[in-house]
């Protein structure tokens, strides 16, 4: 979906992504900045405060006369309803724009759910939690994640064949006739890492984030955007293909890192033992089994020697782990330790390779951070400054 046509460097659309970038700061440094009058930036100032998308956050300590007042972008004001769906499922959230939580409710869902019950469950909840969170007026739009590739052209999914009756869905359409907002679509693992990516601070560097559930997934963020790939198949890192091993995949090949140590293959070979759930790896885990623990350590390790490839290509700053099974102290330290034995040593120089500090509320984060990202593009509110 091509973006409304910008205005100049000088618009209000690019006085408030200064603020965004930069700001807290006051109005004469927004002066010098971008280089506009006084007059004009008045005006211009005076526009962003209508439509409620700057605040006052306090004011400059002064060496001499009356302390100047800070502005910064408003991104507490306007008011995103958040979800992501998986295999196993459905977390609904109402947050703001910089992703504090105000409401949200996690339900698990049966392997092989289908659309229609969950999507209806989604629209009624998430309306429930925008009334009981007093936030319904505020709302100014809709993200959603789930496991795959996304047509972001079409608002479509490829849903992994665990899902099945969730590919080439109309979920654009559908949540944004229901809910008269617009609707942004993101693959799961690049919303982890971009949540991984703003609870960093969104910093001046590139951010590996993996996200090891029943499945595994990755997503890269560069330069401050998610790179999604030529066909949104970036970071489909568990569908890379170990040489010699023939476990069968989801994905009808054999061999894919994620037919050997996802969630879903961490829960197969513990099965013998009684585990059933990837709940129940976490239990036993953190209870010291010594098979759980074994069993975990391998999956870290393999994919760990996957990603010291991915870390020797991208040269990340961070790399951050997310997920039921991928924050695991045993599957962490293996995943780790692999990285950093493997991996390209120039490019292992600063690396911080961590847990995914926000726990499950990492992807609501990175939602809330697309979602801001996408309604306060300069773009889009210069459209709605001219509206």
């Amino acid at each position: 979906m091509r973006p409304p046509r910008s205005g100049p460097p000088t618009s209000a659309g690019h006085i408030l992504a200064v603020l965004r970038a930069e700001g807290p700061l006051t109005r004469q440094e927004l002066q010098d900045r971008i280089g506009l009058s006084r007059p004009t930036m008045v005006e211009r100032l005076e526009v962003l405060h209508r439509l409620e998308l700057i605040r006052q956050t306090g004011l400059r300590a002064s060496s001499g006369g009356r302390p100047a007042q800070m502005l910064a972008a408003n991104d507490v004001g306007r008011t995103a309803l958040v979800a992501d769906v998986g295999q196993r499922h459905a977390t609904i959230a109402v947050v703001d724009l910089r992703g504090t939580v105000f409401a949200q409710v996690h339900r698990p869902l049966p392997v092989g759910h289908l659309p229609g019950e969950t999507l209806s469950y989604l629209l009624d909840k998430g309306r429930e939690l925008l009334a009981e969170s007093g936030r319904t007026d505020s709302m100014c739009a809709f993200g959603l994640s789930v496991p795959g590739q996304i047509d972001h052209e079409q608002g479509t999914t490829i849903a992994p064949p665990t899902m099945p009756g969730w590919s080439g869905l109309r979920l654009r359409e559908r949540f944004s006739e229901a809910l008269a907002v617009p609707v942004f679509l993101e693959n799961d693992a690049n919303a982890l890492a971009f949540g991984a990516y703003c609870d960093l601070g969104r910093p001046d560097a590139a951010l590996v984030g993996v996200k090891v559930g029943t499945g595994i997934g990755a997503g890269l963020v560069i330069s401050n955007r998610t790179h999604r790939g030529e066909t949104a198949s970036a970071g489909e890192i568990g569908h890379i293909r170990i040489e010699g091993n023939e476990q069968r995949c989801d994905c009808g090949r054999r061999g894919c890192v994620s037919a050997i140590a996802s969630g879903q293959a961490v829960i197969r070979r513990l099965r013998p033992t009684g585990v059933r759930t990837a709940e129940d790896v976490v239990r036993r885990v953190h209870a010291g089994n010594i098979e759980a623990i074994r069993v975990t350590a391998a999956a870290g390790r393999l994919v760990g020697t996957v990603l010291a490839t991915v870390v020797t290509i991208v040269n990340p700053r961070y790399l951050r782990v997310g997920g039921a099974i991928g924050v695991l102290p045993p599957f962490l330290n293996s995943l780790r330790d692999a990285v950093l034995a493997n991996a390209h040593t120039s490019a292992l120089d600063g690396v911080s390779v961590d847990a995914c500090l926000l726990g499950v509320n990492t992807t609501l984060t990175g939602l809330a951070g697309l979602v801001a990202d996408e309604v306060l593009a300069p773009a889009a509110v210069d459209a709605l400054v001219h509206a």
